[in-house]
């Protein structure tokens, strides 16, 4: 089983997840700019984040044989800090970076006028640049937040079907299903959506333009619910293409239009040891006194 997660916090995650990720089958994956839990308190914070995103996680993450890829936005819920709204200048300088894959996460969190411009002139971006958008829907008073960013995104004029709408469940999927947008949801140990609950939900729409991830973050999350779904979809008698398709094929479609997915035609395969790693399971060369992270990614 191979896996690309499409929506993953990995600035949060141990390195040790990035082990257990690669031995269950992650190769690629996603990490969208998000909020880190603390308001930032200048513009200058982000930059730090941002490289950080292009920067030290594709290291990180390749010493597992893991592909990293990243989307940059200025997110919904930061929005609203006019300290924050000085990125809005920076965007364009990272847009532009090899591995950014998409604008994202963009969208609503309270569905504030200031997350309006916000997510407008992200949108904007995002038809400029000529990348995908990533779309984050809020967590309270989501359907009508889904519909009002459903809104946005046709007054853009950006392409739907380059628009991811992410954190779907039972209620929105409908609101989506036929505007030409992805559908993306994220698999959770108790809230959002389950593997049991996704699986009822391809059943019922098809895995077409469906994106799955575990959205994993500094909050209770599993960074191998992925897998889990995977593993539910092949025990209700879905095969291995449908799973295929779900977890690799549809998220290599979808980021592929940004023209900048780098992926490895060698990359390890269900229960491989990561190829050309410096980490723990791709061999200790390279180290420094068994350390299991390289020093670098400058």
């Amino acid at each position: 089983m191979r896996i690309f997660d499409p929506h993953i916090h990995m600035t949060s995650r141990t390195t040790d997840d990035y082990e257990r990720m690669a031995a269950a089958g992650v190769r690629a994956l996603v990490e969208p700019a998000f909020w880190l839990g603390q308001p930032r308190t200048s513009a200058a914070s982000f930059v730090d984040y941002f490289d950080a995103l292009v920067g030290w996680e594709p290291f990180r993450a390749s010493q597992f044989g893991i592909r990293h890829h990243a989307t940059i936005a200025l997110n919904p819920k930061e929005a609203n800090d006019p300290r924050c709204r000085e990125v809005l200048d920076l965007l364009p300088r990272y847009l532009d970076k090899d591995g950014v894959v998409a604008v994202g996460e963009v969208g609503y969190d309270s569905m504030t006028p200031e997350e309006d411009e916000v997510f407008a002139a992200q949108l904007a971006l995002a038809v400029e640049h000529e990348l995908p958008a990533l779309v984050h829907t809020p967590h309270r008073d989501k359907a009508r937040g889904t519909e009002r960013s459903l809104a946005v995104v046709a007054e853009s004029g950006l392409d739907p079907g380059r628009v991811v709408i992410d954190h779907l469940n039972e209620v929105t999927v409908p609101l989506v299903r036929d505007t030409g947008c992805w559908l993306g949801f994220s698999i959770y140990p108790e809230t959002k959506m389950s593997p049991p609950r996704m699986v009822e939900l391809l059943r019922k729409y098809g895995t077409e333009r469906m994106l799955v991830n575990s959205a994993a973050d500094w909050g209770r999350s599993d960074p191998l619910l992925t897998r889990a779904t995977g593993e539910a979809m092949l025990a209700a008698g879905f095969d291995d293409d449908d799973v295929d398709r779900v977890l690799w094929r549809n998220p290599v479609e979808f980021y592929g239009q940004s023209g900048r997915l780098e992926l490895d035609a060698d990359a390890p395969g269900d229960g491989d040891a990561p190829a050309g790693g410096n980490g723990p399971a791709g061999g200790a060369a390279g180290t420094f006194e068994g350390n299991s992270i390289l020093r670098g990614g400058s």
